[in-house]
Protein backbone atom coordinates (compact mmCIF):
# COMPACT_ATOMS: atom_id res chain seq x y z
CA UNK A 1 0.00 0.00 0.00
CA UNK A 2 1.38 3.31 -0.82
CA UNK A 3 1.67 6.40 1.33
CA UNK A 4 -1.22 8.09 -0.80
CA UNK A 5 -3.39 5.02 -0.35
CA UNK A 6 -3.37 5.15 2.79
CA UNK A 7 -3.67 8.83 3.39
CA UNK A 8 -7.30 8.85 1.11
CA UNK A 9 -8.26 5.19 3.47
CA UNK A 10 -7.39 6.41 6.57
CA UNK A 11 -9.81 9.81 5.90
CA UNK A 12 -12.57 7.49 4.50
CA UNK A 13 -12.52 5.36 7.38
CA UNK A 14 -11.43 2.57 5.51
CA UNK A 15 -8.76 -0.73 6.59
CA UNK A 16 -5.06 0.21 6.14
CA UNK A 17 -1.85 -1.79 6.75
CA UNK A 18 -0.34 0.88 8.75
CA UNK A 19 -1.15 4.23 9.54
CA UNK A 20 0.04 7.25 7.53
CA UNK A 21 3.40 8.53 9.13
CA UNK A 22 3.98 12.40 9.31
CA UNK A 23 4.94 15.14 11.79
CA UNK A 24 4.36 18.83 12.26
CA UNK A 25 7.65 19.46 12.55
CA UNK A 26 10.45 21.50 15.05
CA UNK A 27 11.19 24.72 16.10
CA UNK A 28 15.12 26.08 15.03
CA UNK A 29 16.21 26.05 18.91
CA UNK A 30 14.87 22.33 19.11
CA UNK A 31 17.00 21.23 15.94
CA UNK A 32 20.09 23.42 17.89
CA UNK A 33 19.50 21.48 21.01
CA UNK A 34 19.50 17.87 19.30
CA UNK A 35 23.03 18.73 17.72
CA UNK A 36 24.57 18.66 20.67
CA UNK A 37 22.87 15.41 21.85
CA UNK A 38 23.52 13.41 18.90
CA UNK A 39 21.33 14.60 15.50
CA UNK A 40 24.01 15.23 12.88
CA UNK A 41 24.19 19.22 12.36
CA UNK A 42 23.00 19.24 8.49
CA UNK A 43 19.54 18.73 9.61
CA UNK A 44 18.50 22.19 10.13
CA UNK A 45 15.38 22.83 8.71
CA UNK A 46 12.14 21.08 9.10
CA UNK A 47 12.33 19.71 5.74
CA UNK A 48 15.94 18.29 6.39
CA UNK A 49 13.92 16.51 9.83
CA UNK A 50 11.49 14.71 7.59
CA UNK A 51 13.91 13.24 5.39
CA UNK A 52 16.71 12.27 8.22
CA UNK A 53 13.71 10.38 10.12
CA UNK A 54 12.05 9.09 7.11
CA UNK A 55 8.70 10.18 7.19
CA UNK A 56 5.92 9.85 4.68
CA UNK A 57 6.43 12.61 1.83
CA UNK A 58 3.41 14.66 1.08
CA UNK A 59 3.22 16.95 -1.66
CA UNK A 60 1.61 20.76 -1.98
CA UNK A 61 1.23 22.34 -5.46
CA UNK A 62 3.88 25.46 -5.69
CA UNK A 63 1.30 28.21 -6.22
CA UNK A 64 2.71 31.90 -4.59
CA UNK A 65 -0.39 33.39 -2.88
CA UNK A 66 1.48 36.39 -0.92
CA UNK A 67 2.02 39.53 -2.12
CA UNK A 68 3.72 40.55 -5.25
CA UNK A 69 5.69 42.17 -5.46
CA UNK A 70 6.29 41.68 -1.91
CA UNK A 71 7.32 44.87 0.37
CA UNK A 72 11.04 45.81 0.41
CA UNK A 73 12.40 43.91 3.57
CA UNK A 74 14.64 46.94 5.40
CA UNK A 75 15.70 47.40 8.89
CA UNK A 76 14.63 50.92 10.39
CA UNK A 77 16.41 50.25 13.30
CA UNK A 78 19.15 48.10 14.96
CA UNK A 79 21.19 48.17 18.39
CA UNK A 80 22.42 45.59 20.82
CA UNK A 81 18.94 44.51 21.95
CA UNK A 82 16.68 44.67 19.17
CA UNK A 83 16.12 44.88 15.40
CA UNK A 84 13.14 47.47 14.09
CA UNK A 85 12.35 45.87 10.77
CA UNK A 86 9.61 45.76 7.72
CA UNK A 87 9.40 42.44 6.45
CA UNK A 88 7.92 41.20 3.07
CA UNK A 89 4.17 41.75 4.23
CA UNK A 90 4.64 45.55 5.27
CA UNK A 91 4.26 44.77 9.17
CA UNK A 92 6.68 46.93 11.22
CA UNK A 93 7.78 44.86 14.03
CA UNK A 94 10.26 44.49 16.81
CA UNK A 95 12.71 41.65 17.44
CA UNK A 96 14.76 40.99 20.16
CA UNK A 97 18.29 39.41 20.08
CA UNK A 98 18.43 36.28 21.21
CA UNK A 99 18.84 32.88 20.58
CA UNK A 100 14.63 31.84 20.93
CA UNK A 101 12.30 32.24 18.79
CA UNK A 102 9.23 34.30 20.04
CA UNK A 103 6.90 36.33 18.80
CA UNK A 104 7.99 39.55 17.85
CA UNK A 105 6.15 42.95 19.05
CA UNK A 106 3.85 44.39 16.29
CA UNK A 107 4.58 48.32 15.94
CA UNK A 108 2.50 48.40 12.43
CA UNK A 109 0.32 46.97 10.04
CA UNK A 110 0.01 47.71 5.93
CA UNK A 111 -4.14 48.16 6.16
CA UNK A 112 -5.40 50.31 9.03
CA UNK A 113 -8.21 51.85 6.57
CA UNK A 114 -10.01 51.31 3.29
CA UNK A 115 -7.62 53.08 1.18
CA UNK A 116 -4.24 51.24 2.86
CA UNK A 117 -6.95 48.25 1.46
CA UNK A 118 -7.47 49.63 -2.04
CA UNK A 119 -3.70 49.68 -2.02
CA UNK A 120 -2.58 46.24 -0.72
CA UNK A 121 -5.05 44.67 -3.33
CA UNK A 122 -2.87 45.45 -6.05
CA UNK A 123 -0.21 43.48 -4.86
CA UNK A 124 -3.30 40.04 -4.95
CA UNK A 125 -3.32 40.35 -8.62
CA UNK A 126 -4.29 36.85 -9.25
CA UNK A 127 -1.89 36.82 -12.64
CA UNK A 128 -1.24 33.03 -13.36
CA UNK A 129 1.91 33.33 -15.26
CA UNK A 130 3.41 34.96 -12.09
CA UNK A 131 2.73 32.90 -9.65
CA UNK A 132 2.81 29.23 -11.31
CA UNK A 133 5.81 27.68 -11.96
CA UNK A 134 7.44 28.47 -15.10
CA UNK A 135 5.97 26.09 -18.10
CA UNK A 136 8.53 23.94 -18.29
CA UNK A 137 8.54 22.97 -14.92
CA UNK A 138 5.47 23.01 -14.23
CA UNK A 139 4.68 20.29 -17.08
CA UNK A 140 7.79 18.24 -15.76
CA UNK A 141 5.19 18.69 -12.11
CA UNK A 142 2.54 17.38 -13.74
CA UNK A 143 4.32 14.50 -15.20
CA UNK A 144 5.83 13.67 -11.93
CA UNK A 145 2.72 14.04 -10.09
CA UNK A 146 0.78 11.50 -12.44
CA UNK A 147 2.69 8.80 -11.33
CA UNK A 148 2.90 9.65 -7.49
CA UNK A 149 2.86 7.39 -4.84
CA UNK A 150 2.52 10.26 -2.36
CA UNK A 151 -0.90 12.60 -1.11
CA UNK A 152 -0.44 15.78 -3.10
CA UNK A 153 -2.33 18.96 -1.91
CA UNK A 154 -3.36 22.27 -2.79
CA UNK A 155 -3.38 25.79 -0.78
CA UNK A 156 -6.76 27.71 -0.39
CA UNK A 157 -5.46 30.55 1.77
CA UNK A 158 -6.93 31.72 4.30
CA UNK A 159 -10.02 33.79 5.12
CA UNK A 160 -9.26 35.41 8.83
CA UNK A 161 -5.66 34.55 8.84
CA UNK A 162 -4.74 36.85 6.49
CA UNK A 163 -6.60 39.83 6.84
CA UNK A 164 -5.36 39.40 10.83
CA UNK A 165 -1.79 39.13 9.56
CA UNK A 166 -2.41 42.72 7.08
CA UNK A 167 -4.65 44.67 10.00
CA UNK A 168 -3.17 43.39 13.27
CA UNK A 169 -5.35 41.60 15.59
CA UNK A 170 -6.86 44.45 17.63
CA UNK A 171 -7.65 45.99 14.69
CA UNK A 172 -9.04 43.11 12.72
CA UNK A 173 -10.89 42.65 16.13
CA UNK A 174 -12.75 45.98 15.99
CA UNK A 175 -13.07 45.93 12.36
CA UNK A 176 -15.77 43.78 12.37
CA UNK A 177 -18.07 46.17 14.31
CA UNK A 178 -16.29 49.20 12.96
CA UNK A 179 -16.10 48.56 9.48
CA UNK A 180 -17.65 44.99 8.65
CA UNK A 181 -18.46 46.50 5.22
CA UNK A 182 -14.40 46.91 4.86
CA UNK A 183 -14.21 43.08 6.28
CA UNK A 184 -16.65 41.45 3.73
CA UNK A 185 -15.01 43.33 0.77
CA UNK A 186 -11.53 41.76 1.56
CA UNK A 187 -13.04 38.28 2.62
CA UNK A 188 -15.15 38.56 -0.91
CA UNK A 189 -11.99 39.29 -2.84
CA UNK A 190 -9.82 36.69 -1.04
CA UNK A 191 -12.38 33.98 -2.03
CA UNK A 192 -12.03 35.42 -5.74
CA UNK A 193 -8.35 35.59 -5.48
CA UNK A 194 -8.26 31.74 -4.21
CA UNK A 195 -10.50 30.66 -6.65
CA UNK A 196 -9.21 32.19 -10.01
CA UNK A 197 -5.39 31.33 -8.79
CA UNK A 198 -6.17 27.37 -8.11
CA UNK A 199 -8.61 26.80 -11.32
CA UNK A 200 -5.73 25.86 -13.43
CA UNK A 201 -4.31 23.27 -11.11
CA UNK A 202 -7.85 22.02 -10.93
CA UNK A 203 -8.30 21.83 -14.35
CA UNK A 204 -4.77 20.21 -14.99
CA UNK A 205 -3.60 17.91 -12.38
CA UNK A 206 -6.08 14.78 -11.83
CA UNK A 207 -7.17 13.19 -7.86
CA UNK A 208 -5.52 16.13 -5.78
CA UNK A 209 -6.09 14.20 -2.99
CA UNK A 210 -6.62 17.33 -0.42
CA UNK A 211 -7.35 21.05 0.09
CA UNK A 212 -5.54 23.14 2.79
CA UNK A 213 -6.73 26.22 4.86
CA UNK A 214 -4.62 28.44 7.43
CA UNK A 215 -6.42 30.34 9.43
CA UNK A 216 -4.35 30.30 13.22
CA UNK A 217 -7.07 32.04 14.92
CA UNK A 218 -7.56 30.79 18.15
CA UNK A 219 -6.24 31.08 21.48
CA UNK A 220 -5.67 29.22 24.29
CA UNK A 221 -9.08 29.41 25.72
CA UNK A 222 -11.55 30.03 22.61
CA UNK A 223 -11.34 31.59 19.31
CA UNK A 224 -10.18 34.67 18.35
CA UNK A 225 -13.87 35.47 16.76
CA UNK A 226 -17.34 34.78 18.14
CA UNK A 227 -19.12 31.66 16.48
CA UNK A 228 -21.89 34.10 15.56
CA UNK A 229 -19.33 35.95 13.66
CA UNK A 230 -17.80 33.57 12.04
CA UNK A 231 -21.29 31.93 11.27
CA UNK A 232 -21.86 35.64 9.61
CA UNK A 233 -19.16 36.32 7.53
CA UNK A 234 -16.82 32.76 7.04
CA UNK A 235 -18.83 29.84 6.92
CA UNK A 236 -20.56 30.97 3.33
CA UNK A 237 -17.49 32.10 2.01
CA UNK A 238 -15.87 28.73 2.67
CA UNK A 239 -18.57 26.80 0.64
CA UNK A 240 -17.72 28.98 -2.16
CA UNK A 241 -14.58 27.68 -2.21
CA UNK A 242 -14.81 24.15 -1.09
CA UNK A 243 -17.99 23.49 -3.42
CA UNK A 244 -15.76 24.10 -6.74
CA UNK A 245 -13.35 21.37 -4.70
CA UNK A 246 -15.82 18.90 -4.39
CA UNK A 247 -16.66 19.28 -7.95
CA UNK A 248 -13.60 17.96 -8.97
CA UNK A 249 -13.49 15.67 -6.33
CA UNK A 250 -11.48 17.47 -3.36
CA UNK A 251 -12.96 15.80 -0.13
CA UNK A 252 -10.25 16.23 2.06
CA UNK A 253 -10.31 19.81 3.36
CA UNK A 254 -7.79 20.71 6.28
CA UNK A 255 -8.17 23.29 8.18
CA UNK A 256 -4.55 24.52 9.98
CA UNK A 257 -5.65 26.00 13.17
CA UNK A 258 -3.84 26.51 16.84
CA UNK A 259 -5.61 26.96 20.29
CA UNK A 260 -9.01 26.12 21.24
CA UNK A 261 -11.07 25.37 18.27
CA UNK A 262 -14.08 23.09 19.67
CA UNK A 263 -16.56 26.11 19.47
CA UNK A 264 -16.06 26.45 15.46
CA UNK A 265 -15.60 22.56 15.02
CA UNK A 266 -19.29 22.55 13.92
CA UNK A 267 -19.27 26.13 11.15
CA UNK A 268 -16.25 24.26 10.00
CA UNK A 269 -17.83 21.22 9.26
CA UNK A 270 -21.09 23.23 7.80
CA UNK A 271 -18.38 25.52 5.40
CA UNK A 272 -17.22 21.85 3.94
CA UNK A 273 -14.18 22.03 5.84
CA UNK A 274 -13.35 18.78 7.72
CA UNK A 275 -10.24 17.91 8.73
CA UNK A 276 -9.10 19.33 12.04
CA UNK A 277 -5.15 20.25 12.80
CA UNK A 278 -2.61 20.12 14.30
CA UNK A 279 -5.16 19.76 17.80
CA UNK A 280 -3.13 21.21 20.27
CA UNK A 281 -4.06 19.42 23.75
CA UNK A 282 -3.52 21.96 26.26
CA UNK A 283 -5.63 24.45 24.79
CA UNK A 284 -8.73 22.00 24.75
CA UNK A 285 -8.63 20.59 21.28
CA UNK A 286 -8.63 16.78 21.91
CA UNK A 287 -9.18 14.12 19.70
CA UNK A 288 -10.29 11.78 21.83
CA UNK A 289 -13.72 14.30 22.61
CA UNK A 290 -14.16 15.69 18.77
CA UNK A 291 -14.45 11.98 18.00
CA UNK A 292 -16.96 11.50 20.85
CA UNK A 293 -18.70 14.98 19.99
CA UNK A 294 -19.18 14.71 16.38
CA UNK A 295 -18.40 10.55 15.18
CA UNK A 296 -16.85 10.26 11.65
CA UNK A 297 -18.21 13.72 10.17
CA UNK A 298 -14.52 14.97 11.84
CA UNK A 299 -11.41 13.84 10.58
CA UNK A 300 -8.46 14.28 12.66
CA UNK A 301 -4.74 15.39 12.29
CA UNK A 302 -2.12 15.45 15.09
CA UNK A 303 -3.62 15.40 18.54
CA UNK A 304 -0.09 14.24 20.57
CA UNK A 305 0.03 16.05 23.67
CA UNK A 306 3.78 17.77 23.17
CA UNK A 307 3.83 17.80 26.83
CA UNK A 308 3.83 13.98 26.93
CA UNK A 309 7.66 14.43 25.45
CA UNK A 310 8.90 16.83 27.99
CA UNK A 311 8.02 14.59 30.46
CA UNK A 312 9.29 11.01 29.87
CA UNK A 313 8.63 7.55 28.70
CA UNK A 314 6.33 6.97 31.34
CA UNK A 315 3.92 10.23 29.86
CA UNK A 316 4.87 9.48 26.17
CA UNK A 317 3.35 5.46 26.88
CA UNK A 318 0.13 7.04 28.60
CA UNK A 319 -0.58 9.55 26.18
CA UNK A 320 -0.48 6.51 23.05
CA UNK A 321 -2.64 4.52 25.23
CA UNK A 322 -5.14 7.62 25.43
CA UNK A 323 -5.48 8.01 21.66
CA UNK A 324 -4.68 4.79 20.04
CA UNK A 325 -8.71 3.78 20.26
CA UNK A 326 -9.66 7.03 18.33
CA UNK A 327 -6.85 6.08 15.65
CA UNK A 328 -7.35 2.46 14.98
CA UNK A 329 -10.97 3.58 14.80
CA UNK A 330 -10.39 5.66 11.47
CA UNK A 331 -10.02 9.39 9.93
CA UNK A 332 -7.16 10.33 12.12
CA UNK A 333 -3.71 10.70 11.32
CA UNK A 334 -1.85 11.63 14.82
CA UNK A 335 0.98 12.86 15.46
CA UNK A 336 2.84 15.29 17.52
CA UNK A 337 0.24 18.53 18.44
CA UNK A 338 2.40 21.15 17.07
CA UNK A 339 6.34 21.99 16.31
CA UNK A 340 8.42 19.95 18.86
CA UNK A 341 9.43 22.54 21.46
CA UNK A 342 13.30 22.76 22.85
CA UNK A 343 11.88 21.31 25.97
CA UNK A 344 12.00 17.69 24.13
CA UNK A 345 14.98 16.30 24.80
CA UNK A 346 16.67 14.10 21.88
CA UNK A 347 16.47 10.90 23.73
CA UNK A 348 13.11 11.27 24.71
CA UNK A 349 12.08 12.19 21.36
CA UNK A 350 13.76 9.47 19.56
CA UNK A 351 11.63 7.15 22.72
CA UNK A 352 8.44 8.80 21.10
CA UNK A 353 9.13 7.53 17.48
CA UNK A 354 10.10 3.85 19.00
CA UNK A 355 7.03 3.94 20.56
CA UNK A 356 4.76 5.41 17.24
CA UNK A 357 6.32 2.46 15.62
CA UNK A 358 5.03 -0.17 18.28
CA UNK A 359 1.98 1.10 18.68
CA UNK A 360 0.53 1.69 15.05
CA UNK A 361 2.69 -1.31 13.58
CA UNK A 362 4.72 0.36 11.08
CA UNK A 363 6.39 -2.12 9.88
CA UNK A 364 8.22 -0.85 7.19
CA UNK A 365 9.93 2.31 8.91
CA UNK A 366 13.44 1.61 9.23
CA UNK A 367 14.19 3.59 12.01
CA UNK A 368 16.79 1.05 14.23
CA UNK A 369 19.57 3.17 13.40
CA UNK A 370 18.65 5.95 15.08
CA UNK A 371 17.10 4.65 18.43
Amino acid sequence: MTGRERWSRIFSFQKVDRIFNCEFGWWTETLLRWHKEGLPEYVKTNEDGDRFFKFDPIGVIPINMGFLPPFEEKIIEENDRYIIKQDSQGVILKIFKNETQTIPHYIKFPIENKKDWYEIKERLIPNISKRYPDEETWEKLKKEWRNRNYPLGISVGSLLGWIRNWMGFENCAISFYDQPELIEEIMDYIVYFVLTLIEKALEEIKDIDFALFWEDIAFKTGPMISPKQFEKFMVPRYKKITERLKKVGINIVIVDCDGNINELVPLWLEGGVNVMFPLEINSGSDPVILRKKFGNKVLLKGGFDKKALISGKLAIDKEFERIKEVVDSGGYIPHVDHRVPADVSYENYLYYLKRKKETFNIFDWEIENLL
